[in-house]
């Protein structure tokens, strides 16, 4: 989800929640502690130098429970952002504290309300490092456990 796209879809709600991957929602008084752009340069395993840069969003929940963050004060907590730190409009990478800083992708759910998506790595130059590259639906197949195929 781009910037634009979240302080669209502010405007259409009188409260906020985020479920996360695990179908647990956060807890209702978390705060938004830090907006901000994120730029990340870098070179992957086969020498390409790349460029990424994404607005994280931070979530932490504290023990003042009846704390709310509505959709109003976190709009102008993003204009703010904007405003002072130029930041453009960007995938929006959500942190938030599990056993580590866990980091999520954004998305609407069926619901209506925020969901946090789980982000994965991967090798950027399978070529190069001699990985084959499988299509989705090989995967599927030669992906599947079934009993007594030994991949368990």
């Amino acid at each position: 989800m781009l910037v634009q796209e979240l302080q669209q879809h502010l405007r259409t709600k009188d409260q906020i929640s985020f479920t996360l991957p695990d179908g647990k929602r956060v807890p209702a008084h978390y705060h938004v502690t830090e907006v901000g752009e994120i730029n990340k340069r870098f070179i992957d395993c086969g020498g390409t130098l790349r460029e990424e840069t994404v607005v994280s969003l931070q979530l932490w929940s504290s023990f003042d429970y009846n704390h709310r963050l509505h959709p109003e004060k976190l709009s102008q907590i993003i204009d703010l952002s904007r405003e002072k730190l130029n930041i453009g409009n960007h995938e929006i990478e959500v942190e938030y504290q599990g056993d580590t800083i866990g980091k999520y992708g954004l998305e609407v759910g069926p619901d209506g309300n925020f969901k946090l998506t789980t982000k994965t790595t991967a090798c950027l130059a399978l070529e190069e490092c001699g990985i084959p590259v499988v299509a989705t639906a090989d995967k599927a197949i030669k992906g599947s456990c079934t009993p007594g195929g030994g991949c368990c």
